[in-house]
Parts: C-alpha cells; sequence; structure tokens
C-alpha cells in the first residue's frame, strides 16, 4: 500500500479543476439554506450555484442561515480481518475513504479528526482544519498492522463517549464483524456506519479443503469450502442483526465493496 497513492487520488477527486462543480461530498451537513442570490465580489466561491449559474448565464452563490462549523470524527477499527482483500485490502479502502471525508471536511472549512482502534485505542489525530492532519491520518492507517488484533467494541463505544465532547458527524469504519452497541453514541452525536466488505468473503468459491490463518488470532484452521452455503447464511444472519439494530438506533449506513471506486457512492449517499 502507498498512502500517497491515495492521498494524490482523493486529493485530485476533491480540489480538481471540476471542483466547482463537484462539491465536497459533506456539502449540505449542517447548514441552513435560504435561498439564491447574484454574486458580489468577496463572495466565498465555493457556494456558488454552479447549475443556476449555467441557466442564468449570470454567478449566482447560494446562502445559508446560521452555518456552524461541523466537527466530523473518522473512526477507522483495524481488526486483523481487514488485512485481506481480493485485489487490495480493505485496510487500504478504510484509507481512502477517511482521506475522502478529511479532505471533504477541510475544504468545507470544517474540522476533522481521526482514531484507529482494534483491541485498544491505537492512534488519534486531533481535530484540525489542515490538510497535512488528514494526511497523517491517511498515513497512520496505511502503516499500521492490523494482524492478530481483535476488536473491542465496548471500549471503542466508552471512548467516544468520554473523548468527543461535543456533537459531531462520526463515521465508524469496519468490515462490522464484530458488532457495536451504538445506541447511547447516536444518541450523543449523528453517527454513520461504512461497512467494508470484500466480495470473496462475501461471496467465497468453492475452494475445497483449505488451510486458514486466522487473522486475528493467528491459529491455523482447517476449513471446508466445499459447500459454502451455511457460511453464506451465518453471514447473512449477522449482517441482518446488524442492520436491524442501526435503523432501530437511527444510524445512518453505507456499504462499500472493497476494491471499487468510492468517491461516487460516497456523494449519491450524501445527496439522497
Amino acid at each position: 500500500m502507498n498512502s500517497k497513492k491515495i492521498i494524490f487520488k482523493v486529493r485530485k477527486q476533491i480540489f480538481g479543476e471540476l471542483s466547482g462543480n463537484n462539491p465536497s461530498i459533506l456539502k449540505g451537513e449542517g447548514y441552513d439554506f435560504i435561498e439564491l442570490r447574484e454574486y458580489n465580489n468577496g463572495d466565498d466561491i465555493r457556494k456558488i450555484d454552479w447549475n443556476i449559474t449555467a441557466k442564468l448565464n449570470s454567478p449566482h452563490v447560494k446562502v445559508f442561515r446560521e452555518e456552524r462549523e461541523i466537527n466530523v470524527v473518522a473512526v477507522s477499527l483495524l481488526g486483523g480481518s481487514t488485512y485481506f482483500g481480493g485485489q487490495v485490502l480493505k485496510q487500504e479502502t478504510i484509507a481512502e475513504i477517511v482521506a475522502l471525508l478529511g479532505f471533504s471536511t477541510t475544504k468545507n472549512m470544517d474540522t476533522f479528526s481521526s482514531y484507529i482502534f482494534a483491541e485498544k485505542e491505537y492512534i488519534f489525530e486531533r481535530a484540525s482544519k489542515k490538510y497535512r492532519g488528514v494526511e497523517r491520518g491517511v498515513e497512520n492507517i496505511v502503516n499500521f498492522s492490523p494482524f492478530q488484533k481483535g476488536i473491542d467494541g465496548d471500549f471503542v463505544v466508552k471512548t467516544l463517549l468520554e473523548r468527543v465532547k461535543r456533537k459531531s458527524l462520526i463515521f465508524i469504519i469496519s468490515d462490522f464483524y464484530t458488532p457495536l452497541d451504538l445506541k447511547l453514541l447516536s444518541k450523543h452525536s449523528e453517527v454513520v456506519v461504512v461497512k467494508v466488505r470484500d466480495k470473496i468473503e462475501e461471496n467465497p468459491p468453492p475452494f475445497g479443503f483449505v488451510t486458514l490463518v486466522d487473522s486475528e488470532s493467528g491459529d491455523r484452521v482447517e476449513a471446508d469450502f466445499s459447500n459454502n452455503s451455511s457460511y453464506k447464511m451465518n453471514l447473512r444472519n449477522h449482517d441482518f442483526k446488524l442492520y436491524e439494530n442501526w435503523r432501530k438506533w437511527g444510524v445512518r449506513y453505507l456499504e462499500v465493496e472493497n476494491g471499487l471506486e468510492i468517491y461516487t457512492t460516497f456523494r449519491k449517499f450524501f445527496n439522497t
């Protein structure tokens, strides 16, 4: 994995030549839109509505009421199972998601912080509006070794409740093989979960008898994948309980397939 490639790719998406027509994915989170008016010298060009501008042939900007600073927190859960992937590791996709969230946040001039958890808190990047803070968050994920690490979900939630003092937009990014009880956290802040899975682990081919290494414990396990129907059934039941709880707690969730383009997926999610 190369953090510089991830950072370059995402910065180009967020701050590229067409950024005026491709606003930050978090645009509109926490803002109360009032009206459109003609552009005046000194207005923030990021507030220009390019569709209306094109139709009226003169620049117009969006006016908002009581704009408030958003505190965005990215929480990466890097247990051993994230060190897996068909084309790329899930860990790499998680790093790209954090880059996307971070640069979108700083583009909006909001604050961004990031955590890495496994069985304990490993790294915390303090809230900042600087691009370098986002880059460090991405580098931390890429350089982290999740092998033989599990996830302590209770510890994650307890720490966030203690450390995130004011209402925030919290993204929890994981493959969610370890469930988290987000009932209290979702009352404290707006929580969005991003589930990252690889198609091979969701629909494994019929390997037959294989020897696997448990990425959390390091133990070798003999498994028969000649008929994987029971494996897929157990996984569906597991995920059904996840979705049921997220809906009950009012937690928004987004599914990302490992190795696929994520920018458009996030844009669609936040525009609905």
